[in-house]
């Protein structure tokens, strides 16, 4: 299958029938002196995918995706009290300094590293506050003092635990951000193609996880202030790396998980701030 064929295809639309989800949402309010909560009734998941328990938005996150049988739900999370928050000076939204992921297995706690806003339209249109946070203290970590900002960043992606948490400026919906997601991951394929990193060999193997990746997201709204988090899982020998959405499901591919988060990180990337703030932080975190 050739480059063309499988971008063809990607573009065509699903005729797998949408995911449905019905669930029962409480409003989040953010401001920068506001703590923010938002708790989900349990729901299920089609396709044998059951997500359950009470979610409490906070320093703590509960991926009740199974993915492997790795993660399962954990002990009720905190809330915002008594931490220390970072806030977005775009938007005043905040986001917590540390998350923890409450798993079966054990995942370290997640630092955040850098927050920005993404804008749309010559108008600056803001659509969402991004936070970036990763295991920071994990022991295969090697950040040479010889390494730019942006290599030590790809290097903390390919080597650690890592979250996006989003956070809507403006009610929006699952499908507006699946889109934006797919044009990029479409854009990588593309470019590893016309590069030579990709062959038509992996173009063909990685539309399969693309395609799943488009079916995940329900044509429901996402409210605004709700947070939104996209879990990247530290590599395993001998497992793919898995890119767990909350609430909606799983895509277990080296490439897509790794690919997914670093495009954040490519060029100015799709929050030039965040970016920035991000690129700041590391070079202030590993100065020698």
């Amino acid at each position: 299958m050739s480059f063309k064929s499988v971008t063809r295809s990607l573009l065509r639309t699903s005729q797998q029938k949408p995911f449905t989800i019905h669930v029962s949402r409480q409003a989040v309010r953010i401001s920068p002196r506001q703590k923010a909560i938002s708790k989900f009734k349990p729901l299920t998941v089609g396709f044998g995918l059951l997500l359950g328990a009470s979610f409490i938005w906070g320093p703590t996150i509960r991926l009740d995706t199974v993915v492997q049988n790795a993660f399962t739900r954990g002990d009720n999370a905190g809330t915002l009290d008594e931490q220390e928050n970072i806030v977005d000076p775009a938007t005043g939204i905040e986001f917590p300094k540390t998350l923890r992921v409450t798993a079966k297995v054990n995942i370290p706690l997640l630092t955040c590293v850098g927050v920005g806003v993404r804008t749309v339209s010559f108008l600056g249109i803001q659509v969402y506050s991004i936070g970036f946070y990763a295991d920071l203290n994990n022991p295969n970590l090697k950040l040479e003092p010889n390494m730019t900002a942006e290599q030590k960043i790809d290097h903390i992606v390919r080597t650690t635990t890592c979250v996006l948490r989003i956070v809507p400026t403006r009610s929006t919906s699952y499908s507006h951000l699946r889109d934006a997601f797919m044009r990029a991951m479409q854009s990588k394929l593309s470019s590893g193609g016309k590069s030579g990193t990709i062959s038509d060999d992996d173009a063909a193997e990685i539309a399969s996880p693309l395609r799943k990746l488009k079916t995940l997201f329900p044509n429901t709204a996402l409210s605004k202030h709700t947070p939104f988090d996209i879990f990247l899982s530290e590599p395993a020998p001998g497992k793919h790396r898995a890119l767990v959405f909350r609430d909606l499901g799983s895509i277990e591919h080296d490439w897509v998980a790794t690919e997914f988060v670093l495009h954040y990180f490519e060029g100015d990337g799709p929050s030039p701030p965040m970016k920035k703030a991000v690129v700041d932080r590391i070079q202030s975190l590993y100065e020698r």
